[in-house]
């Protein structure tokens, strides 16, 4: 399908996410994917991994790039040509890509009963104003990942602690914004944060 839902928190700002609905065989097709780009497509053992990697390259496409534009630093940090900032993500049936002049970091996940069992590891301020008799205590819990990974994306440092170095703010009741830190080595640093709910899945961007 064509793009599937289109944001801009501002003017230098633009997220593109993709319900991946095609088959291997037509995302595959009309793309322009370097010799390393396909080779590592066609390692991919999984289909549901191709596609929603192929899907990505569709999202650039409708960005107007190319997958030549597109490169990885050392610490698998995706990177545009042009200098602007991007940030990818996929899970199961969506993709996204974001693309703005200042630093960002975007994530999406299926809502899971499992992320219950592993809250532990990535919970620890948030603990305080979370209610696990709440009947949606598993979509915040995937809120707070899906922020948590955000901002791991667009810090990509080495050791950064989803538990000891990120924090979440609530979110009040009547939207779906909030602000999160990083709290790294005597440094904090303040981003604004979004989430949006569909289909049963979490996405959420970061903003510096």
């Amino acid at each position: 399908m064509p793009v599937y839902k289109t944001i801009s928190p501002n003017s230098q700002t633009t997220v593109k996410i993709w319900k991946i609905t095609e088959s291997y065989d037509f995302l595959i097709q009309d793309l322009e994917l370097k010799p390393e780009t396909l080779k590592r497509v066609l390692g991919m053992k999984s289909e549901l991994h191709q596609r929603g990697f192929l899907s990505v390259r569709h999202l650039l496409k409708a960005f107007g790039y190319t997958d030549a534009d597109l490169f990885y630093d050392q610490h698998g940090k995706p990177h545009l040509k042009d200098g602007k900032q991007i940030s990818i993500t996929h899970s199961f049936i969506f993709s996204a890509v974001v693309i703005s002049d200042g630093i960002v970091g975007i994530d999406i996940e299926k809502q899971r009963e499992k992320i219950k069992v592993i809250a532990h590891k990535f919970v620890d301020y948030e603990i305080n104003y979370l209610n696990e008799a709440a009947n949606d205590y598993v979509q915040y819990l995937t809120k707070i990942w899906c922020v948590k990974e955000s901002l791991y994306k667009l810090f990509a440092t080495p050791g950064l602690s989803f538990k000891q170095h990120c924090l979440v703010i609530p979110f009040s009741s009547d939207t779906d914004d909030t602000i999160a830190w990083i709290d790294y080595k005597n440094k904090k640093h303040r981003y604004n944060v979004a989430c949006l709910e569909f289909e049963g899945f979490t996405f959420a961007y970061a903003i510096q």
